[in-house]
């Protein structure tokens, strides 16, 4: 059950890192593509329906987190308390600046909200990257399996680090990097004429950096904790995923500049998948490493639920995604195709 609970919440974060990413991806190119008043409304348009059905993965994450981990929700939260409320503010400015600008005709205060939509978006993903850093890289757990982490210290990675030092604020730029093609392509795909080819020019520009730091990130999370590869050395099909994550950037390189821009986002999306899914299968069983004693690491075993709660919730659980991935069909295809201004809805 353990083992079935961490598969649960992996899976329901990355569908929230490739659902919600591309939409954090085109705030981020808000102001870069957008040239006119028109191209700012079709960006509203193409991600308006489904925006803030995305981020239902996220609540549904962390809800699933706690009812499946509640050491490592109890843990997390109250060692990230800081990060996490500074997230809290930024999806509520995100969403003030995306609903708000269509209420106020002021161009002053539409210019201002333009602004905090895409600074928000932008903020986010970089705090998402340097979360899953510090995943990765590890917190200063005690043995009572709680831990307190500052800001920042002395940007090192070292037993007592902060929140942001080298290696999270690598992450941080590449989840940055990672989204904005994600969203240009979807952009790409959801616009036509000039808007749609210069959101598809920002993907094809930031493909070599993409390329670049998936590699040093690479390179830097051995270097910091080659323990992680062990299970690849116990189970050599876990080389797989590297070998998915290069074939996926390839993909994208080679079908972006054809105009294949639904190709390139479905490539993208298996990029950040496969991106994820090596963190998972690095760490697993560990949920929470300790960057100090590995003994008082959170694992599996130590932090998960009563066996009768999961199996119950297990049922449960698998009723309400039917209802989630219905609804997400029903959705996406009911808003498929080009977005044009003269049309109705939001």
């Amino acid at each position: 059950m353990g083992t079935i609970w961490f598969c649960i919440v992996a899976v329901m974060l990355a569908a929230y890192v490739v659902m919600d990413g591309f939409d954090l991806g085109a705030g981020i190119i808000y102001l870069v593509v957008a040239k006119t008043s028109a191209d700012r409304q079709r960006i509203h348009k193409a991600i308006g329906p489904v925006w803030d059905g995305n981020e239902v993965w996220l609540l549904a994450a962390g809800g699933t987190l706690y009812f499946a981990f509640p050491q490592l929700y109890a843990s997390g939260f109250s060692g990230f308390y800081l990060p996490l409320m500074i997230v809290l503010w930024l999806l509520m400015l995100r969403a003030i600046g995306l609903e708000f600008r269509h209420h106020i005709e002021n161009p002053v205060w539409q210019g201002f909200l333009d602004v905090v939509f895409s600074v928000s978006s932008m903020l986010l993903a970089i705090f998402f990257g340097a979360a899953l850093g510090n995943v990765i890289r590890g917190v200063p757990l005690n043995q009572d399996g709680y831990f307190f982490l500052a800001l920042w210290t002395n940007f090192k990675v070292s037993a007592l680090p902060g929140v942001l030092d080298w290696y999270t604020i690598m992450a941080g730029v590449v989840a940055l990097v990672t989204l904005t093609v994600h969203g240009a392509l979807y952009i790409a795909i959801k616009t036509e004429e000039e808007l749609s080819l210069r959101a598809r020019a920002v993907a094809v520009v930031l493909w070599p950096l993409q390329f670049f730091l998936t590699c040093s990130s690479l390179a830097a999370t051995y270097f910091i904790r080659p323990q992680l590869m062990n299970n690849y050395e116990n189970h050599p099909i876990g080389l797989l995923v590297p070998l998915l994550v290069f074939a996926s950037l390839g993909v994208m390189i080679w079908a972006s500049p054809k105009g294949k821009e639904k190709l390139a986002f479905v490539a993208s999306g298996t990029y950040i998948t496969a991106m994820l899914v090596g963190a998972v299968f690095a760490l697993y069983p560990v949920v929470l490493p300790s960057s100090g004693d590995p003994a008082n690491s959170l694992t599996i075993a130590n932090s998960l639920a009563g066996e009768h709660g999961l199996r119950v919730g297990l049922v449960w659980w698998s009723l309400g995604m039917v209802l989630a991935v219905g609804y997400f069909v029903f959705l996406y295809r009911m808003f498929r195709g080009k977005v044009r201004l003269e049309e109705p809805g939001y």
